[in-house]
């Protein structure tokens, strides 16, 4: 899922690259991450659009699309659900960070608690 973000991921694929029933992944799925698949790659996606919108100058559009959502509707809400801004506000008041890449992504991961 880390990996291949960017394409269209379902449960019942995920389950039988796991050789699991799809209840018994999501169930197993959720007890380690503590979030449903489909929230987790959620999360990814977010977290790879706010690293292109801090970094790059390409449009929130071209964001989405980059990062696997097909809507720019459902890349906004789910952006704003999550970090808690738009992505045109995230832009505005994001600044690049002059450390290493390991501790930018540590400190700007989005926490599943919202």
């Amino acid at each position: 899922m880390d990996r291949d973000y960017v394409h269209p991921l379902d449960v019942p694929a995920l389950a039988r690259i796991a050789l699991m029933s799809p209840t018994h992944f999501t169930r197993s799925f959720r007890s380690t991450f503590g979030e449903t698949p489909h929230r987790y790659l959620q999360r990814r996606r977010i977290e790879r659009a706010m690293a292109l919108l801090r970094g790059t100058s390409v449009t929130v559009t071209e964001v989405a699309g980059l990062v696997g959502f097909e809507s720019l509707g459902t890349f906004s809400r789910t952006f704003r659900s999550i970090v808690g801004v738009s992505p045109t506000e995230y832009r505005a008041g994001a600044r690049p960070f002059n450390v290493p890449v390991c501790f930018v992504k540590a400190w700007t991961t989005p926490s599943r608690f919202g």
